[in-house]
Order: structure tokens, then C-alpha cells, then sequence
């Protein structure tokens, strides 16, 4: 933590952003959000600015306690580069005086928060008390990100990693098996036999045929927050149970439900509950994970959580790491 000169508003790059707290601690700061803070259904919308260089996105969230704004650039021509395709900050402030109180790398936080948002999900929508088979697309930092959440909330049997580039499947894979998680480099028709599959790509097409799912896995698609992309198929959507960490921005800006929907395969009603639902146990007729869903699917139908990424999701993680700078410098 620094400022410039020593002095001045607390500063917190990527490294101290993963030392300060786990992937376990901000699934729980997630969780405790939903059930103690703002209803993510009025949660202010992202706002996005085209620019030469790609999007610009800003993201604004309050509590009674704090407030924050995230400020992010979406530049694709980014890995070309070798650099980041997520770049930007966040600025923490005093809820009630709105005084400026901690920036953190934007990158970072997202890098932490999305694959937290995920994990949660899961926690709740796959099924405990058995190793599960892990397919991850991607092999960027989000897939790492992922990994690391995914093994604080679950058990995994083995991973498949699948990405465009062959050498970072690898490279992730390895990473995999150092954590103790059988893994190798695979491909699409591995979702096949997965109890658990992960999407964190850039993709604007679905990655694999929906139609090769089980019945009893558990899918999480993250990788984009744009009507027009999706990383899931329409075969696989109409025959899921589908949450989202809101309805309303998921009508606003996920393309892997509004392009089966522009196709007429499903319904606005297709979407079963939403993340705070699920941390509160609050569905349809007192429904588990897994049952009969609205629109006919039959009971054990794939459970799909889309998520978009929502600003209450920041602010709850950047809000974990402050108190955590605070506590950690305490003692």
C-alpha cells in the first residue's frame, strides 16, 4: 500500500490486491453483499464509450458505508502487444462523505471478483460431496482466476483446459497440476463427460455444442457483457435452468440469453432465479437447483449461470481488501 511520496490516497497494485485476501474470502464478501447490502436489481447501469482503442466502461456502486467507481479499458488489440486486454482503476470512497479512501488496480480487482462471482454460483448450483470434472475455456488470467476460485469452493477430479492457443492450454494445465488437479489440454467434446463447465473467454461465438451437456452439470459462462456475443449455444440455454447475478442487466446485456431470445427459442421468462436467490435459498416455489424449471425443462436439466459483471460486485471485493489493508496494518 503506498501513495505517492509515501503520502496521500492509499494505493493498492496487483500484487498486494492478491495477498490481501483469498478467492475464498471474496466469494464470502460476495455472499455477505447479497444479504446484507443493495439489491443488485437497482444496481446503476455499466455505462460504455466506444474509443479508438476499443471501450471504455464505467461502473459506479454504493452502500450505505461506501461507494466506488470503476473505471476500465477494453482494448482487444491489447494481446498483441503483450499486455493486458482489461486495464483501468477503482476508487473507493466514504459512503456518507464520499471522501476519497483507497485506489486499486482495476485489472486486478476484476481479476479477482469475476472468478469470485463464479465460484459462488457454483457453490451453490454444483453438486457437493464428489470431485467434479472441470472444463475450462480460456487461458488467460480470468481461467487462472477461475481455477484458483473454483478449488476454494469445490473439489475437482481432474481439468481439461481448452483454448485457442495450444501452448497456453498447456501452460494452464500444468499450472493445474501443481495445484494438485489432474489436468491436460483438450477440446469442445470434452464438455461431454464435465460435471462442471467454466467459459472465461472473448469469444462472440459459442464455444462448443450445447446439446453434449449432462443433464446434472453445472455451466458458468463469463466472458462477455455484450448483446451481440455469447459463448453458449441456443441448444443449450433452452434446456437449462438459467441464473443471473440480476435480471435486469442480464435483459440489458447478455447475448447468451438475448440471442436465443431474438430467435424466438426462448421466452423473457426463461431465466429461473438470480445469484441472491440462490445465497438465499429464495426459489420458485421452494425449488432446489437441478428441478423442475420454468418453461417445461425436465428435472435434472444443466443448471447455466451467465454473469455479465455488475458494479455491487466490485465495491463488495474492494471493500473486503481495505478492511483487510486495515486489519493486516493493525497488527
Amino acid at each position: 500500500m503506498n501513495g505517492p511520496g509515501g503520502a496521500g490516497l492509499p494505493q493498492f497494485g496487483a500484487e498486494e490486491t492478491a495477498r490481501l485476501i483469498t478467492p475464498a474470502a471474496a466469494v464470502d464478501a460476495l455472499a455477505a453483499a447479497l444479504q446484507d447490502g443493495p439489491d443488485p436489481e437497482g444496481c446503476p447501469q455499466r455505462t460504455s464509450v466506444a474509443v479508438p482503442g476499443g471501450e471504455l466502461l464505467l461502473m459506479p456502486a454504493a452502500s450505505a458505508a461506501y461507494a466506488g467507481v470503476k473505471i476500465a479499458g477494453v482494448a482487444p488489440g491489447n494481446a498483441a502487444r503483450g499486455l493486458p486486454r482489461i486495464t483501468g482503476s477503482y476508487l473507493l470512497l466514504d459512503g456518507p462523505t464520499l471522501r476519497p479512501l483507497a485506489l486499486f488496480d482495476g485489472a486486478a480487482l476484476t481479476a479477482l471478483r469475476t472468478p469470485a462471482v463464479s465460484a459462488l454460483a457454483v457453490r451453490h448450483l454444483a453438486p457437493a460431496g464428489r470431485p467434479l470434472r472441470l472444463v475450462l475455456f480460456g487461458s488467460g488470467p480470468q481461467a487462472y482466476g477461475h481455477l484458483d476460485a473454483l478449488l476454494a469452493v469445490r473439489e475437482l477430479a481432474g481439468a481439461v483446459v481448452v483454448a485457442r492457443d495450444p501452448a497456453g492450454a498447456r501452460k494452464l494445465a500444468a499450472y493445474a497440476r501443481s495445484l494438485g488437479t489432474p489436468a491436460r489440454a483438450g477440446g469442445p467434446g470434452d464438455v461431454a463427460g464435465a460435471d462442471l463447465v467454466v467459459c472465461c473467454t472473448s469469444s462472440r461465438a459459442p464455444l462448443f455444442d450445447g446439446t453434449l451437456v449432462s443433464p446434472g452439470a453445472t455451466v458458468v459462462a463469463v466472458g462477455s457483457h455484450e448483446p451481440t456475443a455469447r459463448e453458449t449455444d441456443t441448444a443449450l440455454v433452452r434446456r437449462s435452468a438459467v441464473y443471473v447475478e440480476s435480471r435486469a442487466a442480464a435483459l440489458r446485456e447478455a447475448g447468451d440469453l438475448l440471442i436465443p431470445e431474438a430467435e424466438g427459442a426462448i421466452g423473457p421468462g426463461h431465466i429461473t432465479g438470480t445469484l441472491a436467490d440462490l445465497v438465499a435459498g429464495r426459489l420458485p416455489g421452494g425449488r432446489a437447483p437441478g428441478g423442475q424449471a420454468p418453461g417445461g425443462r425436465a428435472p435434472g436439466c444443466p443448471q447455466l449461470f451467465k454473469s455479465v459483471g455488475m458494479a455491487w460486485e466490485d465495491l463488495a471485493v474492494a471493500v473486503a481488501l481495505f478492511q483487510a489493508a486495515g486489519a493486516n496494518s493493525a497488527t
